[in-house]
């Protein structure tokens, strides 16, 4: 109580724990693409770390090939049924999705790195109260949405690869003499039996594996999406605190108008090149995420309508987990998008609402360069192709609808 009323008196004598505050920021992105081999290394490492990182990256593309090659070769040659076709193009245009996000994440990790010290040297050259609590509650809404994007992600997991098998129970083969438990993403024979055990249940522990991997990717990507824009969202709005004591200066000001103009002016160039490289790390993900999610929401409507008319409970409802996680999934990246394009032009608008008229000069003419930039600004996109915003999202949901009708009447 004592620390906050001292704060509040005296908001730039506090010394803060940046380390503290960029773990808010970035501690469960850490958490998630430590492990699958993409977090960024932000200091020096041996040699020997550097082959190990190489190592993980190796297993975890060589185990999403393990899903999709023999199911694939499987689908190719062994499938004639319609909808189990269509049944199986979905999770293995998962895996095409999932692959290219992970070698984006690898190609990128100098961006990420970038991204990363930038978040940190921000934290560290935070030092008024007002600020930092503007920071702190936009570190919090990015890390809600990272939480809640891992939780539909691997809730999804959990019923795709475990409580749908389970639910589905044994297959006895006609003869009787052979029962075992059907395969998520079915094995070619020409590759190996996977009915005989123990090789039936080290393919579905390893499918497990496989499968928690590429759904980590997908989590992965979009928090750090999340993180990057929540970030930028958060430093818009320091810089809209600070455009307002333009005029009459705050405490941690100077008290020449023009350094404090110079100041807010490199404050707006550094937050727009930073939403730049937000932009150029997320360039092929977010591809990826409007068209891959476009035939995934299609897929899955299709299976949950199928499934509802067969009765099949845990069916349905594990499709309807995945859709639902997808849909948030792109509507997170179309989410942020908006909010930062909106806040991009509230800085013009808080320029041309100060007390402009009362500075000295023609010095309020250097504010027409703000709100030109403003108006102008940087936006998040899917690869230059798409604006990442909430009419996006309508156009996706739209698209996949279209699809979901078009594909209803071919099959039926």
């Amino acid at each position: 109580m004592l620390e906050t009323i001292m704060e509040r008196t005296n908001p730039v004598a506090t010394v803060y724990e940046h380390e503290k505050d960029m773990q808010l920021s970035v501690q469960l992105n850490r958490w998630i693409l430590q492990p699958i081999g993409v977090w960024p290394k932000l200091t020096e490492i041996s040699h020997m770390e550097k082959y190990a990182y190489g190592l993980i990256n190796i297993i975890c593309t060589s185990l999403i090939g393990f899903l999709f090659v023999p199911s694939a070769i499987f689908m190719a040659l062994e499938m004639d049924n319609t909808y189990h076709i269509l049944k199986l193009s979905g999770p293995l245009s998962f895996c095409l999705m999932a692959v290219v996000k992970y070698s984006s994440l690898i190609f990128r990790e100098n961006d990420i790195r970038t991204g990363i010290k930038h978040i940190e040297s921000d934290w560290m050259n935070t030092q008024h109260h007002g600020d930092r609590v503007i920071m702190i509650r936009s570190a919090k809404f990015g890390r809600r949405l990272v939480a809640i994007c891992a939780f539909f992600m691997y809730g999804g997991a959990v019923f795709y690869y475990l409580a749908l098998p389970f639910s589905k129970g044994k297959i006895t083969e006609s003869d009787g003499n052979l029962t075992y438990r059907p395969l998520v993403y079915p094995v070619a024979r020409v590759i190996v039996d996977a009915r005989h055990s123990p090789i039936a249940e080290i393919l579905f522990w390893i499918q497990c594996l496989s499968g928690f991997i590429a759904h980590s990717i997908t989590a992965g990507a979009c928090s750090l999406a999340a993180v990057f824009a929540m970030h930028a969202y958060g430093r818009l709005e320091v810089l809209m605190q600070w455009i307002e004591h333009l005029v009459d200066g705050r405490e941690d000001f100077c008290d020449n108008v023009d350094e404090r103009l110079a100041m807010i002016v490199q404050q707006h160039v550094r937050i727009l090149r930073f939403i730049s490289l937000t932009d150029k790390v997320l360039r092929e993900i977010s591809v990826v995420e409007i068209v891959g999610c476009t035939l995934n929401m299609c897929f899955l409507g299709y299976y949950t309508l199928m499934e509802w008319e067969s009765k099949e409970t845990t069916s349905y409802i594990t499709y309807i987990v995945l859709l639902i996680s997808l849909t948030f999934n792109i509507f997170i990246f179309c989410y942020i998008g908006e909010l930062v394009a909106e806040k991009c032009k509230k800085v013009g608008e808080v320029s041309y609402m100060i007390d402009w008229h009362l500075l000295s000069g023609k010095k309020g003419l250097a504010l027409v360069l703000m709100i030109a930039m403003s108006n102008s600004s940087v936006k998040l996109t899917a690869g230059n192709l798409f604006e990442l915003s909430l009419s996006t999202f309508g156009d996706v949901v739209k698209t996949s609808v279209a699809y979901l009708n078009m594909l209803r009447t071919l099959t039926t």
